[in-house]
């Protein structure tokens, strides 16, 4: 495969966490209208059914313009006295049926400008705070199949979803993320100004799974570009585009087909071992493999004497170190330790 290159592209207007909505804009300014007309009309139609009951002081003559010239102050709540109710029957159409339409029209009116003017420029806001705040947070590029199951992960792990941002080109994919208490953006994910909108360089960690792997390379050329020490995971699917991933500057490169290859052979080998190796990759199983930093009270042990489960590895100067190695015989500082721990730990329970 070709080493993707990156395209020059016109500029565009980007708008921070633009969220998908049901209907159009006109479409609901429209059903708005319609409603407040019918009720208009409706209310046109009871005064000149009674309009004996009005009446006139400049001429004493109710015309089907009057009658729309009253229906309309007396919806607005105008009231110039030039035209008025005095007949009982009247008055009470006025108390009983008109008054409550009058209400209604006017809660369409007012619901329509906070929808549109109060209520936006509040989400707007609102999103501009959350957006500055966005520090230490995890940054999903593409919710696809794989991306969305991270995310489940991550949130069963107990990550807040308050600090997970997602970004897809889909509504219905943000939809969906944004149902589980996400931050949602739609934009490009190969884009600076949309990652720099979502404060890339100041993210956790880097999560790309953009469903081809040229895409998913540019990405993280991309991400590498504005955030030179966040560490990024990606998906490739071609085995041979795991190296142009790790060149592009992705610190974890996953390849779901080989991971697949490892069950099947799993379970080639024994009926439990491939439910084993997905036990460990999933938190709502009964272990789980962990990665930490060595704590001071650590330093100067042997690897199987730390940890609450099974310490399995170390990682030291970006060399992997085993259990069964004697440099495990001694944990020094800054050590990463992978281990396997119960998911939900218990007190006297070894980890098999």
């Amino acid at each position: 495969m070709r080493r993707p290159q990156r395209l020059r592209q016109p500029l565009i207007r980007f708008q921070p966490l633009k969220r998908a909505i049901r209907f159009p804009v006109w479409a609901d300014v429209g059903a708005r209208l319609s409603a407040a007309l019918v009720l208009v009309f409706f209310v046109v139609l009871i005064h000149w059914l009674d309009r004996e009951g009005l009446k006139d002081s400049y001429d004493g003559h109710v015309s089907f313009l009057d009658v729309v010239y009253f229906t309309m102050i007396s919806i607005t709540t105008t009231g110039f006295g030039d035209i008025a109710p005095v007949s009982d029957k009247s008055r009470l159409i006025e108390a009983v049926i008109v008054t409550p339409i009058r209400v209604l029209v006017l809660f369409i009116f007012v619901g329509t400008a906070y929808n549109f003017i109060i209520k936006r420029s509040w989400e707007k806001w609102r999103m501009a705070r959350i957006q500055k705040a966005l520090n230490d947070h995890i940054v999903v590029l593409g919710y696809g199949i794989s991306g969305s199951q991270a995310v489940h992960e991550l949130i069963e792990r107990g990550t807040d979803p308050h600090c997970i941002v997602v970004l897809d080109k889909s509504p219905e994919r943000l939809a969906e993320a944004e149902a589980l208490g996400c931050n949602v953006l739609e934009g490009d994910s190969t884009r600076d100004e949309t990652l720099v909108a979502v404060r890339i360089a100041e993210a956790r960690s880097v999560l790309v799974s953009a469903g081809r792997d040229d895409t998913s390379i540019l990405i993280v050329l991309t991400v590498r570009h504005l955030a030179p020490k966040v560490p990024i995971s990606a998906v490739v699917r071609a085995e041979d585009n795991e190296l142009l991933a790790r060149q592009a500057g992705a610190d974890n490169v996953i390849n779901p087909v080989r991971f697949t290859g490892l069950l099947l052979a799993g379970s080639a080998q024994g009926t439990h071992i491939a439910d084993y190796m997905a036990d460990l990759a999933s938190v709502s199983g009964q272990v789980q493999l962990v990665e930490r930093l060595a704590t001071a009270d650590e330093v100067g042990k042997p690897l199987d004497a730390c940890g609450h489960g099974r310490a399995l590895r170390i990682y030291r100067g970006g060399k992997a170190i085993g259990f069964w190695e004697a440099a495990a015989q001694r944990i020094e500082a800054g050590d990463m330790i992978v281990e396997i721990i119960p998911t939900k730990p218990q007190d006297d329970v070894s980890v098999s």
